[in-house]
């Protein structure tokens, strides 16, 4: 049977139905500039794909500068929606991309960003659908990343929000949804179990080695399809030394959920690495 453009590319992103996807988003620059000079951005990429990450998040121009051995070992998400942080309404992410020419220009996926509650929720959800048509006919798998964020969600509890997220991520057209889970691993299950397409848990702001992997096994015990963490990598003392941790706390959740067998403890002390954090990582602006 030949597979379509569309199964390949998500081929690369998840290679295989047990493994988890590791995705680094690197699509910070345009809401908050340069967390590194050239030179590291480049060192940065090498390290990625040397030490467990899967794919990465960039926006369109970046994808030119890729040396070509990173791009034959990394999958590559080109971000279609920006802001920045000195924007009057930062809750508005824009379309600042089209599919085609991402296609084009050698994306393996597209990813759109939508603030759900925001104040330009409505022109957030209208472009989300449209580029979820233009996926489907360029055969581009679609990341939607959805985020309870803006004064629509006011009083309305958290895990409603995101089950809501998560529905509307399958409703208008989307492949993969990233959300930002929190709380209990019993909470966070209802959300994944209520979606029939991949969740991937947003990682966050920076957070201390040990809380970061507590949130990163309790995500993955809640059967989560894998992590998107940027800042907790990027920003880290040692980024390889982190990617490879975090690899290591996901074939930790897949040999855990295949045999049912105790899980291994967690690198900061022989304490089990599938605890209930009660919400460890705190949310990023993104």
């Amino acid at each position: 049977m030949i597979k379509s453009g569309r199964a390949l590319r998500l081929g690369r992103l998840f290679k295989g139905d047990e493994t988890p996807l590791f995705l680094v988003p690197l699509d910070h620059t345009v809401t908050d500039g340069p967390f590194t000079d050239a030179r590291g951005y480049d060192a940065l990429l090498g390290i990625l794909a040397d030490n467990g990450a899967d794919a990465i998040v960039v926006h369109k121009g970046r994808l030119r500068l890729l040396p070509r051995s990173v791009y034959a070992r990394l999958a590559v998400v080109v971000h279609l929606s920006a802001s920045t942080r000195y924007a009057a309404d930062p809750t508005f992410k824009y379309q600042v991309a089209e599919v085609d020419d991402c296609l084009r220009r050698g994306a393996d996926a597209v990813s759109v960003h939508v603030n759900v509650g925001s104040l330009t929720e409505d022109r957030q959800l209208r472009d989300l659908a449209g580029v979820a048509d233009a996926c489907d006919r360029a055969g581009l798998p679609l990341l939607a990343m959805l985020y309870p964020r803006g004064p629509g969600i006011k009083d309305h509890p958290q895990l409603e929000t995101l089950l809501h997220a998560a529905a509307l991520a399958v409703d208008l057209g989307a492949d993969i949804v990233k959300l930002p889970l929190q709380g209990p691993v019993a909470a966070m299950k209802r959300v994944v179990d209520s979606c029939p397409i991949p969740i991937l848990a947003a990682g966050g702001a920076q957070a201390p080695d040990q809380q970061f992997g507590t949130f990163v096994a309790d995500v993955m015990a809640s059967g989560a399809r894998g992590l998107a963490a940027g800042r907790n990598i990027f920003m880290a003392a040692d980024p390889g030394a982190k990617v490879r941790e975090v690899r290591r706390l996901l074939s930790a959740a897949v040999a855990f959920n295949r045999a049912d067998t105790p899980p291994l403890a967690d690198a900061a002390g022989d304490r089990m690495a599938f605890p209930t954090n009660g919400g460890a990582a705190t949310q990023e602006h993104v």
